[in-house]
């Protein structure tokens, strides 16, 4: 049982890693390419816009929680040296 928590826990370590050292996967749909050939014609992939590329998903979680904990958090106090009653 040990074992395999420990295995779990390495592999979600592993992609964490992954996921801020190359936030970016290629497209599943187009393979990459960019493109989507459909009825002999050539358009721009819908789903990555012509990029080649997608956010991963733990990326997408990692920004998601980030932008949740800044909008929830008290802003820093600036530097100033002000009186309050200024």
């Amino acid at each position: 049982m040990a074992l395999a928590s420990l295995l779990i826990l390495l592999a979600v370590a592993g992609y964490a890693v992954l996921c801020s050292m190359r936030p970016f996967a290629p497209c599943r749909k187009c393979s990459g390419t960019g493109v989507r050939t459909r009825r002999r014609t050539v358009t721009l992939c819908r789903r990555c816009h012509g990029t080649r590329a997608r956010l991963r998903l733990g990326r997408r979680l990692l920004n998601n929680s980030r932008t949740i904990h800044t909008a929830g958090t008290r802003p820093q106090p600036t530097d100033r040296k002000a009186t309050p009653w200024q």
